[in-house]
């Protein structure tokens, strides 16, 4: 039986999160976050990266040994060792602008909409999260960034399907479940 190990990957406020989670559930498999093995709990949330080590060892846990599984979110530069596992990497590009109102948004939802206001308590660290995802696309700051995702792809043994994460997230997973039918095994 052919495993599906599907990992999804993009720019901050691509859709990469909520593709992953939709098309897990159609496919009826568990859906897994980098976010929740990078970022150590804290209240507010993002404010502590775990060691990569530790980020490993909990994934190792919670469901690599697993035969099928959807893991969304960069692990660009600390996930090496996840590579071999992947069926299917699906790079989500998003334009700029649309990401940007998505991160707006989700920062929002996250720690409320007075909160990220001029004036709220997280609006200065909602703007300088906002200000470095702009800057995805022309790689200028230290972080994730497209060119350093073009180069981690093309390294990549498993195929890449690549996806406009503009388009509805309903067609993105029909034609994503097509996808994974074709895959070898």
């Amino acid at each position: 039986m052919k495993s599906r190990r599907i990992h999804l990957m993009g720019a901050s406020g691509s859709g990469v999160t909520a593709l992953g989670r939709a098309l897990a559930g159609r496919l009826a498999l568990p859906h897994h976050d980098s976010d929740d093995y990078f970022w150590l709990p804290t209240a507010p949330p993002y404010q502590t990266a775990r060691p990569a080590a530790d980020r490993l060892r909990l994934m190792r846990e919670m469901f690599l040994p697993r035969h099928d599984w959807v893991l969304s979110g960069s692990v660009e530069g600390w996930g090496d060792e996840l590579v071999p596992l992947f069926d299917l990497v699906i790079f989500v590009t998003t334009p700029r602008e649309l990401r940007l109102q998505r991160l707006r948004a989700r920062e929002a939802t996250h720690f409320g909409a007075d909160a990220v206001v001029p004036g709220g308590w997280h609006h200065d660290e909602t703007a300088l999260f906002v200000e470095w995802a702009s800057h995805y696309e022309a790689g200028d700051r230290e972080g994730r960034n497209l060119a350093k995702h073009e180069a981690w792809v093309a390294g990549l043994p498993c195929p890449i399907v690549r996806v406009d994460g503009a388009r509805p997230v309903a067609e993105l997973v029909e034609q994503l479940c097509t996808d994974v039918a074709r895959l070898p095994g």
